[in-house]
């Protein structure tokens, strides 16, 4: 089946996540879909297609027509199957993170009338039946933010909206090249979940890691020749950290990251450490690897806006420029008034586009103040305007520290942090103070072998950075807390100077 054929196949007409995997399954065969370490799924687009409709069928004979369901089944591939199942059989998939706490997870299922949990798919297997009929405005998948302050909030997202860029990815030229992506990816997010729903639409195999680990990442990629790698900045930090600058990274020509902001000396890290293509019969590899910086949220559906790092072009200007995907719109306005910023300006980002979702779950209030009258939500990020659409990113409106009447963007002051060759990376939150308002403190995680003190660094700061945003006070730990998509955990960070005062 040539590309066009396999386009015609797998994308005319509405397509929803109902009968995504018939489509695909018909247009794709017998070519490989995925490989999991550890559990031994090996699967081709054919086989996940069968799997997905006899699930479907054990599914539906358990529930009605739009009840929610959850997914507590251990991070996977497995998972996402699942989820598509739920949505062929007319139910609406409720994931959540298998590192969430038991109360926690009873919380979501109470929150989102959920009828039924599925932990496996053996649980629900059953005969084949056709996929529910859909559109693709219909609600498809309640997806619950981190909550790494308040209670989750369920956001409602369409079959539009989960589907977001996979579409695009149909025209992708898989049968042409021999591509595999290796991923670590938590799938109960929105960023693993629209992940795996692009790679499938592409037609590209994935290796999947279920619990990432940065040795076995890198063991994978240089033994598969694996052409591209999707993860989280976490995961970068820890690979760089396990050696990935001494491994044969060469046959990798695409990175790409997702669910928080990627450093630039990360990115020009590894760009070196891939390339652009590989010379036929002398099998030399020549120039380096692209990278793409996704940016999107729960809210949104996944990625609605990205980064491109070509290779052989590092424009400093450039870094944390992020451009629009398709059908999408973004706009920096002013928080009081809701009116646009000029050029150059910082303002809150609004977003609109098709994968804006329906509303928070039973929360109408919320719903009002994440999205305007005329269809925009508002992120909570702060952004500066540029020319031509583009906007740049100056950290969450909730993590800007007012001191002494300045604003101080805790991401401008981890990325001056992390220019220390000791610090593998900071995390920078505000201290209320009396007289000050809040002032600048931050907790970091050395390199190996990074050898200083809190007071060194504390010293180091003042002479590297602007009085207003150098550090109070630093604190050294061994690791971060974080979330299931591995972001830091900042009201966990407040705590540890909070318990200082009090002593």
């Amino acid at each position: 089946m040539n590309q066009f054929e396999r386009f015609r196949v797998a994308f005319s007409g509405d397509v929803t996540l109902a009968d995504l995997f018939d489509r695909l399954g018909s247009a794709n065969g017998d070519a490989p879909l995925v490989e999991e370490a550890d559990t031994g799924l090996k699967l081709t687009f054919a086989e996940a297609a069968e799997r997905v409709a006899r699930m479907s069928g054990g599914i539906r004979a358990k529930i009605n027509e739009g009840d929610p369901v959850v997914v507590n089944a251990p991070n996977g591939y497995e998972f996402f199957l699942i989820c598509l199942a739920i949505i062929r059989a007319g139910g609406v998939a409720v994931p959540v993170n298998p590192q969430m706490r038991d109360e926690e997870i009873e919380y979501v299922k109470n929150d989102s009338g959920a009828s039924l949990t599925i932990q496996s798919a053996d649980e629900v297997m059953g005969d084949p039946v056709e996929p529910a009929e859909a559109t693709p405005d219909e609600v498809a998948g309640i997806f619950y933010t981190s909550g790494t302050t308040g209670k989750p909030k369920g956001a409602k997202l369409s079959h539009k909206a989960l589907l977001g860029s996979g579409v695009m990815m149909a025209a992708y030229p898989a049968s042409l090249r021999r591509d595999e992506c290796v991923s670590g990816m938590p799938v109960a997010h929105i960023a693993g979940f629209s992940l795996m729903l692009m790679l499938a639409c592409g037609g590209i195999p994935v290796f999947m890691l279920p619990k990432f680990r940065p040795d076995r990442a890198l063991d994978a990629i240089e033994e598969r020749r694996a052409t591209m790698f999707i993860g989280v900045p976490a995961m970068y930090r820890m690979m760089v950290e396990a050696g990935a600058e001494e491994r044969d990274l060469r046959s990798v020509r695409l990175w790409a990251s997702g669910a928080d902001v990627m450093p630039e000396d990360l990115i020009r890290k590894f760009k070196k450490m891939g390339a652009i293509a590989t010379l036929p019969l002398v099998g030399a590899s020549v120039g380096e690897a692209a990278f793409v910086d996704g940016y999107g949220m729960v809210e949104l559906g996944g990625g609605v806006a990205v980064r491109f790092s070509l290779p052989m072009m590092n424009v400093p200007f450039a870094s944390n420029v992020v451009s629009p995907l398709p059908g999408y719109k973004l706009r920096v306005i002013d928080d009081e008034t809701g009116e646009d910023v000029r050029i150059g300006q910082v303002g809150e980002l609004v977003v609109k586009g098709p994968g804006v979702m329906k509303g928070y779950h039973g929360k109408e209030d919320a719903t009002k103040e994440a999205i305007t009258e005329d269809g925009w939500l508002r992120t909570g990020d702060l952004a500066r305007k540029g020319p031509l659409g583009l906007v740049q990113f100056a950290g969450r409106k909730k993590h800007v520290i007012k001191h002494g009447g300045y604003s101080v963007f805790a991401v401008e002051v981890e990325r001056s942090l992390e220019e220390n060759p000791a610090v593998a990376e900071a995390a920078v939150i505000g201290l209320p103070d009396e007289r000050k308002g809040e002032i600048p403190v931050a907790v970091v995680r050395l390199k190996n072998g990074g050898g200083t003190s809190e007071k060194e660094l504390v010293e180091w700061a003042r002479e590297h950075m602007a009085d207003y945003k150098s550090p109070r006070q630093i604190k050294i730990v061994d690791e971060l807390p974080r979330t299931g998509t591995e972001k830091v955990q900042k009201d966990v960070l407040l705590k540890l100077f909070e318990s200082e005062e009090k002593e």
